[in-house]
């Protein structure tokens, strides 16, 4: 049974590929496992380029905006399970990059930031 947290999570993961399709992505999959490596939220399609996302929701700013709970340890986790996956699907050649979507719940109405192309360190 998935707790609160992953369900508040997952509904943020819905709200950020719902903006991807919107922006015309092609979300492939989410929640994607790479072992002990660690999660990718979401893995989309940009045209030809493959995006690996980070989502981030807050219900509150006691911890500052979303985005900026994407710490430079994490791209780097994200960039090491991208490799993973590129790997296993035989995508090594492929142009990508990490974004993030930030999730704002503070005001009430979603509040939804894509950050496109985050740099790592």
């Amino acid at each position: 049974m998935p707790t609160e947290r992953r369900k508040f999570g997952d509904e943020g993961e819905g709200m950020a590929a719902a903006l991807l399709a919107r922006l015309g992505f092609r979300v492939l999959a989410r929640n994607v496992r790479m072992g002990r490596l660690g999660e990718i939220d979401l893995i989309a399609l940009d045209g030809q380029e493959l995006v690996f996302v980070e989502v981030k929701t807050r219900r509150d700013r006691s911890f500052g905006p979303p985005e900026e709970a994407v710490t430079p340890s994490k791209l780097r986790t994200i960039a090491a399970c991208a490799d993973g996956w590129r790997n296993r699907k035989g995508w090594t050649g492929r142009a990508w990059r990490i974004d993030i979507v930030a999730v704002d719940l503070t005001a009430g109405t979603p509040d939804i930031r894509h950050l496109k192309g985050v740099a790592l360190d």
